[in-house]
């Protein structure tokens, strides 16, 4: 690479900052992008829809942006642009597929997301094929992460959190904080690593995907643990999401409490959804309200993360000769949850609500994009057996004592909170 772009390069942290509100002001200001439509039941409605010409020509739009997008964070960082313009196709081709699957019928009325299957097919290629040093090198795996976790904070309306009611926030406090450290207490205890440690915690008692992956960004995680957390979560959320109704259901809990107690132990928002559905519309609204207020929290949680872990856990020479000071906590900081944070400030306060209901989708969208992205990357440079070998059956054993705390928990402190 020419020596006047290694002069030029940015920290990653603060680039997806840059690229997070580049992608928001372009999409406030200048040019909005439509979302693309991957539902489908059969072959019919899949040409019909998804091939149809006004939805590839959608799909490749989009492609354009997320190209010129990363593009220019790649040079803001000072990586290979031209291993950079090779590889974002073939990820972007790789996670289109992966959508088409997410957004069949069936799959849908079992709640697999679209991450699962990025995470699949990336891992496929990966290891039936062997694919160059430079070609895994190239790939953008953090930098995808980070910029749909500055989007996710669009989503984070602080007018929603106050009507989302004073129970959904006091049951998700209550729950959040005890399902953590009754999780780091248990990994501590089983001498799991103090990264999937983190991961899990924050996982299982937060909000499943989204919390694992902020974790491991605000920690500067091992993607490869990051995918296996991810697993656990979304397969363990598919039993959850069919038996915990019918337990509902057949012990009598008021609908009110058995909403709670979905939207505070199950992991995934779209298997709330589902779980919620299947009981009825009380339900179905407690539960969102519980899951939502989880979801609010995450914010603060990485913050909380990041200042616990830059403070704990940077072992080089020169952060143990220096002392301590905030100015070193600074330093070491995970810039994007700057990004988070501002994004939400920024929707909450100085976006009309008129001008935020018109670009939710939008965001949501891209938003979802990027996270599935960073997980055909992760498939792409993970190999599958160091996966399986790398990590001991205590991380599962684990996050599923963990869970089964969560599930009791919960409920208890949802029969206090919501029952009549």
């Amino acid at each position: 690479m020419p020596t006047q772009l290694k002069q030029f390069n940015i920290h990653e942290d603060w680039t997806v900052v840059i690229l997070g509100f580049l992608i928001i002001g372009i999409s406030l200001f200048i040019f909005l992008p439509e979302v693309p439509v991957f539902n489908w039941s059969n072959t019919s409605d899949l040409l019909k829809n998804i091939f149809a010409f006004t939805n590839l020509k959608i799909l490749f739009i989009q492609f354009l942006y997320l190209i010129a997008i990363g593009t220019f964070g790649i040079f803001l960082i000072g990586k290979s642009i031209k291993y950079f313009l090779f590889t974002f196709p073939i990820v972007y081709l790789l996670t289109l597929i992966a959508l088409i699957l997410a957004g069949n019928s069936a799959i849908k009325s079992i709640n697999l997301e679209a991450v699962i299957f990025s995470l699949i097919i990336g891992l496929g290629i990966g290891n039936f094929f062997k694919l160059p040093d430079w070609f895994r090198s190239a790939l953008s795996t953090e930098v995808f992460v980070k910029i749909g976790l500055v989007l996710l904070g669009t989503n984070v309306i602080f007018s929603d959190i106050l009507k989302a009611g004073s129970l959904g926030l006091i049951q998700a406090l209550i729950v959040v904080l005890s399902v953590w450290y009754f999780a780091f207490w248990l990994c501590k205890k089983l001498k799991v690593d103090d990264e999937l440690t983190m991961m899990i915690s924050s996982a299982v008692s937060i909000c499943g995907v989204s919390a694992a992956i902020a974790t491991s960004g605000a920690i500067k995680g091992d993607s490869k643990k990051l995918s296996y957390v991810i697993s656990i979560v979304l397969v363990t959320a598919i039993p959850m999401m069919i038996f915990m109704p019918i337990i509902a259901k057949y012990f009598n809990f008021p609908e009110e409490v058995t909403g709670a107690w979905l939207g505070g132990s199950i992991d995934t928002s779209g298997a709330v959804v589902a779980s919620g559905t299947l009981v009825g519309e009380t339900a179905l609204k407690i539960s969102t309200i519980v899951k939502f207020s989880q979801n609010v929290l995450l914010g603060i949680a990485a913050f909380a993360i990041s200042v616990y872990w830059t403070y704990t856990h940077n072992k080089s020479e020169e952060a143990l000769e220096s002392k301590t000071t905030l100015s070193v906590i600074w330093e070491r900081f995970p810039k994007f949850v700057i990004g988070f944070i501002a994004a939400s400030i920024v929707f909450s306060f100085f976006i009309a609500p008129e001008t935020r209901d018109s670009v939710k989708e939008s965001f949501k969208n891209l938003q979802g994009l990027w996270f599935a992205l960073a997980f055909t990357s992760i498939g792409l440079e993970t190999n599958f057996k160091d996966l399986l070998q790398n990590n001991s059956k205590k991380p599962l054993i684990a996050f599923l004592i963990a869970q089964l705390f969560n599930i009791i928990i919960t409920l208890i402190i949802a029969f206090l909170l919501f029952s009549k």
